[in-house]
């Protein structure tokens, strides 16, 4: 068999799909490749046999792509992370500030009400002593 052939079939049974799915069913990424390695143990020693020096370079290659790809996606995560981190403590802080001018605004408007009140209550009271007095006298 050609390794063509052989790469075609092996990546017809690596459907990234179904190894996707298995993930999220909570098998472990071990279990997957050695499950791989077994169902698949005939065609991959054949393609291991038909490799040049040339084909090995080629694979370590795509290693270190996958490598690279996988300390991206790494990177991308922990920035993400990062910047909901630093989202999650700006929303706190704006929370903060809001309670406190609403303790400030509750205090001004309490101020102003039981002072206006406090004045009205005063003024009418001394009208009212006045007016008392003079009916009085």
């Amino acid at each position: 068999m050609s390794i063509s052939k052989i790469l075609n079939s092996l990546e017809k049974s690596w459907e990234r799909d179904d190894i996707l799915l298995n993930i999220k069913n909570g098998s472990r990424t071990d279990e997957i490749v050695n499950e791989f390695l077994a169902k698949n143990e005939r065609q991959i020693k054949e393609l291991n046999s038909l490799l040049r020096p040339e084909d090995i370079d080629l694979l370590n290659q795509v290693e270190q792509l996958s490598n690279c790809e996988s300390k991206l996606i790494n990177e991308i995560k922990n920035l993400n992370y990062l910047e909901n981190h630093e989202n999650h403590q700006m929303i706190n802080q704006k929370k903060i500030v809001p309670s406190n001018r609403v303790s400030f605004n509750k205090i001004s408007s309490f101020m102003i009400n039981w002072s206006n009140k406090f004045v009205i209550i005063t003024l009418l009271t001394i009208s009212a002593i006045a007016l008392s007095k003079q009916a009085w006298a």
